[in-house]
């Protein structure tokens, strides 16, 4: 069997709270709180989960665009996080991000050939002639024209410059690459391009994703396994057909229960969550779901689950699987 190109073991995030004059902190934010995963390569894993539930933190930490507060982010065996600050820089030419805005993450001040070789500079490819030439191929390959290289990012519609910064984060022949809801600012006719460019370009490169997004349909459309998260921490990981066919977690049947059905015929039994995401800053004992779940028992509200396998490559955190633990 292959060893993971990434293995992520209780990876924590804690935001500090600070207030009153000297800036005391007072609390923290658990922003993601003991997370852990693997993703083999040419695989493309989705995380999925509402607003604020730290998917895009766990990305951004793997990365070290935010420095973790513990655990461990292992690359081709390296645990990252032990890495000092130069073979860090090193390491990204392996590890990119594309990000969720894409007007904002394009400098509006470059032109497009400014912004895709700026990556190729950093990492050694002095030779402008070189790089003026590799900048027109990412263009073409991402469906782009090689003259478009001497616009600025406003000239451009929202697909096109997410395709740009594709093409930017492919500049350096990356193993792995960060999606964070590339697709979510973007009309559903646009998403489905984009989509269909990024499998188009896994089978071209050998690439390996993780696919940030709260839409679980993208999310089945692209993934080969799915995880789901709440508040901080991952509550069900399996497979995308055993997770929309037999899904586990109350949470995450909940979540699929609310996907639209494209067929009028289907009766589909809508599970409504009472009362709000609890609060980060301050959550609840046990399961953090606990508060919302129809079916909590007194466990839940004491001890928290733990995420265990229930069946083969199915993980869950939830005490109704305990018995079978």
């Amino acid at each position: 069997m292959s060893t993971p190109l990434l293995e992520v073991n209780g990876l924590k995030k804690y935001f500090p709270i600070r207030s009153g004059v000297f800036g005391r902190k007072t609390g923290e934010v658990k922003a993601v709180d003991d997370v852990s995963f693997s993703v083999m390569p040419g695989e493309i894993l989705g995380i999925v989960g509402e607003s604020g539930c730290g998917k895009s933190t766990t990305g951004k930490s793997i990365l070290r665009l935010i420095e973790p507060t513990d655990g461990e982010v292992k690359f081709e065996d390296r645990n990252i996080l032990e890495l000092p600050k130069g073979e860090m820089r090193k390491l990204r030419r392996d590890m990119q991000i594309i990000f969720q805005d894409p007007y904002a993450s394009l400098n509006p001040r470059h032109t497009v050939e400014k912004i895709i070789s700026e990556p190729l500079l950093v990492h050694g490819m002095k030779n402008s002639k070189e790089r003026k030439e590799r900048v027109r191929e990412l263009l073409e390959v991402v469906g782009l024209n090689g003259y478009h290289a001497t616009r600025y990012p406003h000239q451009f519609s929202g697909g096109q410059r997410q395709r740009i910064g594709i093409a930017r984060a492919l500049a350096n022949n990356p193993k792995l690459i960060i999606c964070d809801e590339p697709v979510s600012a973007l009309d559903v006719s646009v998403q489905a391009q984009i989509l269909n460019l990024m499998e188009e370009l896994r089978e071209q490169f050998h690439l390996t994703y993780i696919f940030i997004a709260h839409d679980l349909s993208v999310v089945k459309h692209i993934s080969d396994r799915v995880g789901v998260m709440y508040l901080g921490r991952m509550v069900e990981l399996t497979t995308k057909e055993k997770l929309y066919e037999d899904p586990k977690h109350p949470y995450t049947k909940a979540l699929l229960s609310a996907v639209p059905e494209p067929d009028p015929d289907i009766k589909k039994e809508r599970i409504i969550l009472k009362g709000d995401v609890p609060n980060p800053q301050n959550p609840p004992t046990g399961c953090a779901f606990h508060t919302r779940c129809p079916l909590a028992m007194d466990i839940c509200k004491e001890i928290r689950p733990e995420f265990a396998p229930v069946e083969d490559h199915h993980f869950v955190a939830c005490h109704l699987y305990n018995d079978k633990q």
